[in-house]
């Protein structure tokens, strides 16, 4: 499989390994980019777009990545505190009045955030009519009582994490969450990023193919390997109620219809180009879009632990996953990583400390939720390069 773009020559490791992925790991199509002290060392792209017509994968090719959507909506809700204009301590209610029921009168935004609100499941199957209506699923969660006491244990809110803070985004600023991303971080910052794809965008989006199948009848590697995987296939289960509704596959081609690539759902809509969302990290490790004090503060850690949903432990800042084996962080970032993964295997990760800005995009997912073989051997090399000659 041919590789193209470049590399400086201090990561050809990187290169390797991303030609192995490919040669030995089932890669379809992909693309890997990485920025350090705010300079391009790896620009990194092959395979197929789509595999039903060859359609080969190219330098812009974006593609749906994801719950490393929820770092970028994080860093909305951040930017909006960062202006004086809301208090992530403070409860939700105060700007979400109708929020305040069922119990949830002192659910805070920093709850929402570091997934400790107790609403990790929509309760009502969500038609496929509200799939564009995050108001609607967002009203729906306002009436529901959380699953244990706010604060006093986390898990994955997979979906509702975005449907919540998108929310909050909109009664702050008057935008949709999608919207206020492109005012006020993808557009000035030339990203090819977008929470909510326009129509020429969504049309040159890659095909996502395999991956996790919620409740599927066939276990399996994974599913016979650990509780995990075994949850998948149980539907009753919290994991699979998390991951499971809205239900993306009532749609023709699940995550590749159109309906969701434009709907912009702010946990895991985000449409972007492997360049683009290394591009995002890598301005948010030179501090401009948040203030570096800003970003000191998100990064520390707010929970860790056993993850009620993903049952394995997990780590959070606010919003920010943080080293653990729901973000396994090789190397030189086991301590200083943060960033998030994608369903799949997608990854965005930033390291202030190492300078760092890094993104895999992909077409083959794994049955993975969280962490993916391919981009850990990715990373390993990328951070393994930092200790070469320049």
């Amino acid at each position: 499989m041919a590789v193209h773009g470049w590399c400086h020559p201090r990561f050809s490791r990187v290169r390797e390994v991303f030609r192995q992925n490919f040669a030995g790991d089932g890669e379809l199509g992909a693309a890997f980019s990485v920025f350090l002290d705010d300079r391009p060392v790896v620009d990194l792209w092959g395979g197929v777009a789509d595999r039903r017509d060859e359609r080969p994968w190219e330098r812009g090719t974006p593609t749906l990545v994801y719950s490393c959507t929820k770092a970028v909506t994080a860093t909305a809700v951040l930017l909006l505190a960062e202006r004086g204009l809301l208090d992530v301590t403070a409860p939700v209610a105060e700007v979400w009045p109708e929020f305040a029921r069922a119990g949830k009168e002192r659910v805070t935004v920093e709850h929402l955030l570091t997934h400790q609100a107790g609403l990790p499941v929509v309760e009502e199957p969500v038609p496929v009519e509200e799939f564009e209506d995050q108001e609607a699923i967002a009203d729906r969660l306002a009436g529901q009582a959380p699953l244990w006491e706010p604060g006093t244990a986390h898990g994955y809110h997979a979906l509702t994490y975005g449907f919540l803070l998108g929310e909050v985004i909109r009664r702050v600023s008057g935008k949709r969450a999608g919207e206020f991303v492109a005012a006020e971080i993808a557009d000035p910052l030339g990203l090819e990023l977008w929470l909510g794809a326009p129509g020429d965008v969504a049309t040159r989006a890659a095909r996502l193919s395999g991956g996790l199948r919620v409740g599927a009848s066939v276990p399996t590697a994974r599913a016979r390997e650990d509780a995990l995987g075994a949850a998948m296939l149980d539907g009753e289960s919290l994991t699979a109620r998390a991951l499971g509704n809205p239900q993306v596959t009532k749609l023709p081609g699940g995550a590749n219809h159109p309906v969701i690539l434009r709907a912009g759902w702010p946990a895991i809509g985000v449409v972007a180009t492997a360049l683009g969302l290394a591009g995002f990290y890598r301005h948010l490790v030179a501090g401009r879009i948040l203030r570096p004090e800003t970003l000191a503060d998100a990064v520390r850690p707010r929970v860790s632990g056993p993850d009620r949903v993903l049952l394995v432990d997990s780590s959070f800042g606010l919003g920010y996953m943080r080293p653990a084996r729901a973000f396994p962080v090789p190397g030189q970032g086991a301590l200083t990583a943060f960033g998030h993964t994608g369903l799949g295997g997608f990854l965005g990760l930033g390291d202030v400390e190492h300078g760092l800005g890094m993104a895999y995009t992909m077409n083959r997912m794994t049955d993975a939720i969280a962490d993916s073989p391919r981009a850990l051997r990715l990373a390993e090399a990328v951070y393994a390069s930092l200790d070469a000659s320049p």
